[in-house]
């Protein structure tokens, strides 16, 4: 029979997720699954499901965490602050303490056989819903005249995306919280932004 509720859900999808983003999801097995969060095959399945649905469930609540993360960010008054914002919180995400290093969505989807690709599809669903999120929000940059003439938002939608999924990579193999908020303030700093171009300019006049 199965196990009545007696756990908390939402601590058994932390611990689910935690596993999925160290292993990945195939490497986490329904048992290794069932002995992290607690609880019985039974239980798993009448509460979250089969594996796949598990692993939705688990994503849910890390897309929330990064959904909070984005909202902040892209509240920022200018571009270079977004990306300085969004860059060094992926930074301390990906090396907490604790926690996996890297970032699941950009791990996972790389670990995927094809056996799992409608868990890949998932994955690269989310990381284009949050580049669409940084394009909308480098559009208004566009409209409200702070990038240099002919930048497209979409390239640096891309181009922000390709950083943090280095740093990731980055992440999982070694490179400390010091090193990738580095990345990050140097990102930032070589941004795009009018009043670069405006300096620029001014600095070549003087010259002449």
């Amino acid at each position: 029979m199965a196990r009545p509720r007696g756990f908390c859900e939402e601590e058994a999808l932390d611990k689910a997720l935690d596993l999925f983003w160290r292993h990945g999801y195939e490497g986490a097995s329904i048992a290794a699954l069932t002995e992290a969060m607690g609880i019985n095959r039974p239980s798993l399945y009448a509460t979250f499901g089969n594996k796949e649905e598990l692993f939705k469930k688990a994503l849910d609540r890390y897309v929330s965490i990064k959904d909070a993360i984005f909202d902040e960010g892209l509240a920022e008054p200018t571009g270079r602050d977004v990306v300085r914002h969004l860059l060094r919180k992926a930074a301390e995400m990906m090396t907490e303490p604790g926690h996996p290093v890297g970032c699941l969505a950009v791990q996972g989807a790389i670990s995927c056989s094809d056996e799992s690709e409608p868990v890949r599809q998932e994955l690269i669903r989310i990381r284009q819903h949050h580049e669409q999120r940084i394009r909308d929000r480098f559009a208004e940059e566009q409209d409200a005249g702070r990038l240099p003439p002919g930048t497209n938002p979409d390239d640096l939608a891309m181009l922000l995306a390709t950083i943090a999924n280095g740093m990731s990579i980055q992440a999982s193999t070694g490179a400390t919280r010091a090193q990738l908020l580095t990345v990050a303030e140097n990102a930032a700093r070589a941004w795009p932004q009018v009043d670069d171009v405006a300096s620029d300019a001014a600095a070549s006049n003087a010259a002449e």
